[in-house]
């Protein structure tokens, strides 16, 4: 009788473990990631960068995250998934800890080609590892959307204190302090991740939650994803230059980011009920034309309008993604679930890799507004792509 009762203790400390250990992933990854808009500002004064060079920057982090997921999730299947992802996290740290000592565009360069590097590791393997986790006993959606919740963590406290800090300290220091944040946070998910023993088990039960499959609204997926994740990241580039003409500090600019990122981790949790209430298409069309909107109006706004604005703009901008990650596994085929994640992930970061070097060009030649313009006329693509992507969830009811 006592045994039976106390059965479920172990399973029940796996999964709080697994899930705690993969929303801290995400959050350190994500805040390392999205930190870079807060430098871009001192590194383009720094070394005298045009905006395609700022681009390039941004983009050959995520670029190398997007290019390099696929890979480490098959690394991960001969390997292990722990290894992989404290790896990946430590290499995250140790890029920062060289973007400290850079002396020029060069090493700069090969710190966040390493940095993306390693965090190419964690969105494939958290989520899949909090899936496995809660598959069995339920509760897989609830426990990702607070996985998806936890990033935006990262991305609101992360930046906003780095913004912080840099009105105290050089930047060179604050980039150390970041590599050791993930030095730190390697440590301590190697501590935190259940056994690995428990952990293969886990991956090879994944067959669970897909349906039949339905490649047309797949496709139409990762395609709305690509071009909204392309606009979110563009719109990210630019934010900091938009408000540094419009008379923003390095301050304000932290604080500007941590407003428009607490609006965006809102915003996934309140646009992924609105989809469970009206539907998948008419949340991203509400969300996709209020975000196009709210862009063009952030070109015009005087700097308090603005910062008043981006808590809601951080809404909508965000709160597609949390609709359509969702989607994913109705329209993953049977067994194939973990593959439709990693083709969704590199399809949306990929798009945001590529959008700040094309984006920055646009602005270098037109300027940010007119940059601002074309990025806001982009979300225009994806309300017919919406549409695919519904008829497609619907066949698989």
């Amino acid at each position: 009788m006592n045994d039976a009762v106390a059965a479920p203790s172990p399973e029940l400390s796996r999964r709080c473990r697994s899930l705690l250990a993969g929303c801290g992933a995400h959050a350190v990854h994500d805040g390392l990631t999205d930190v870079i808009y807060v430098l871009l500002p001192i590194w383009q004064a720094q070394f005298a960068l045009s905006y395609a060079q700022v681009g390039l920057l941004r983009g050959a982090y995520s670029g190398m995250m997007a290019v390099f997921q696929l890979l480490a999730s098959r690394a991960a299947k001969r390997w292990g998934r722990t290894p992989m992802l404290v790896g990946g996290t430590a290499l995250a740290g140790v890029a920062y800890l060289l973007v400290g000592q850079a002396t020029g565009i060069g090493v700069l360069l090969l710190a966040l080609l390493l940095g993306g590097l390693g965090a190419s590791t964690q969105h494939p393997l958290a989520s899949s590892m909090v899936t496995d986790a809660y598959e069995d006993g339920g509760g897989v959606k609830q426990a990702l959307s607070q996985y998806n919740f936890s990033g935006d963590i990262g991305k609101t406290l992360i930046p906003g204190l780095v913004g912080l800090l840099l009105t105290v300290v050089s930047w060179r220091a604050s980039a150390t302090l970041l590599g050791l944040l993930g030095l730190v946070a390697a440590g301590l998910l190697w501590w935190l991740i259940p056994a690995r023993a428990a952990e293969s088990i886990a991956i090879k039960k994944t067959k669970a939650l897909t349906g039949n499959g339905s490649i047309a609204g797949l496709r139409a997926l990762i395609l709305t994803g690509t071009l909204d994740s392309a606009v979110r990241m563009g719109f990210l580039t630019f934010l900091p230059f938009l408000l540094q003409a419009k008379g923003a500090g390095t301050a304000g600019i932290g604080l500007a980011l941590t407003l428009l990122f607490v609006g965006g981790a809102f915003g996934k949790l309140f646009c992924g009920y609105l989809g469970a209430r009206i539907g998948m298409m008419q949340t991203v069309w509400i969300t996709e034309t209020s975000t196009a909107l709210l862009i063009v109006a952030a070109v015009y706004l005087p700097l308090s309008g603005l910062m008043m604005m981006l808590p809601v703009l951080g809404l909508v901008l965000n709160g597609t993604s949390s609709v359509l990650y969702g989607a994913v596994p109705d329209l993953a085929g049977a067994g194939k679930r973990e593959q439709a994640f990693a083709l969704f992930y590199t399809g949306t970061i990929g798009g945001g890799a590529l959008a700040p070097v094309v984006f920055g060009g646009v602005g270098d030649s037109l300027g940010v507004p007119v940059a601002l313009m074309v990025l806001a006329g982009m979300l225009c693509m994806t309300l017919p792509l919406a549409w695919v992507v519904q008829r497609g969830c619907t066949f698989q009811t």
